[in-house]
């Protein structure tokens, strides 16, 4: 008995040899490449967060700087930014930030940069949208109306263009407004009206818009109703 199962054992021992010898390698290989990708795995995430905390240590230094009206503080700790964590959500925010003080200073063509670099490498739409949104802004006050409407154009695009709508077309109607196109500075403050949330107080502005050049929403909804109750 005990030689029959010396028998058995040692041809146990030759298939696993057998084996071993025609799948060793893949199996290792496999073993190797699957604790590899996990070690990756792991290593990523772990610098993902080091990025991070980096990220957002400096972010908070542009944004103190930027309270104190820094502006030239803000341009270096936002090149830095830009330099070692383009790709972050802290580099895009910490660029309309400094965009902001930038143009709070008078530097319009510094601040018009910035925001081009946030619109062009945003990861978010809204990001792009503000970025687009505040340079039409800066276009419209250095009386570069067509560059302005371009901007709006396409702040107008992207997943989330509905909620900048009325955003959008009150921007577009100041521009048209300074271009003295009124009756199409009009329409753009209509559509405005229309599409901002009538709990906003922002939308009292765009009412007296529309006063000023006499289609007052109140009076042209009374108008409306009328007619309608007419046919």
């Amino acid at each position: 008995m005990a030689t029959h199962l010396d028998l058995q054992e040692q041809e146990q021992v030759d298939q696993l040899k057998a084996f071993w010898q025609q799948y060793g390698n893949l199996i290792t290989w496999t073993l190797t490449l699957a604790l590899t990708g996990f070690a990756a795995w792991n290593g990523w995430n772990w610098w993902q967060r080091e990025q991070a905390v980096k990220a957002s240590a400096m972010f908070d230094e542009l944004e103190r700087v930027a309270q104190a009206g820094d502006v030239e503080r803000s341009a270096r700790v936002l090149a830095d930014l830009k330099e070692r964590f383009p790709r972050t959500a802290y580099a895009q925010q910490g660029a309309l930030l400094a965009a902001r003080v930038q143009a709070e200073k008078g530097q319009a063509d510094a601040a018009l940069a910035t925001l081009a670099w946030a619109s062009d490498n945003a990861g978010e739409d809204e990001i792009r949208s503000i970025a687009r949104l505040r340079a039409a802004g800066l276009l419209l006050e250095k009386k570069q109306y067509d560059a302005a409407l371009a901007q709006l154009d396409a702040a107008a695009q992207g997943k989330n263009a509905k909620e900048f709508e009325a955003l959008v077309a009150d921007r577009r109607g100041d521009v048209l407004l300074a271009q003295g196109k009124h009756n199409d500075a009009r329409k753009a403050f209509e559509a405005a009206y229309k599409a901002m949330d009538a709990k906003l107080e922002y939308r009292q502005l765009i009412d007296a818009k529309l006063t000023a050049l006499g289609a007052a929403p109140a009076a042209v909804e009374s108008a409306a109703a009328a007619s309608g109750a007419a046919k």
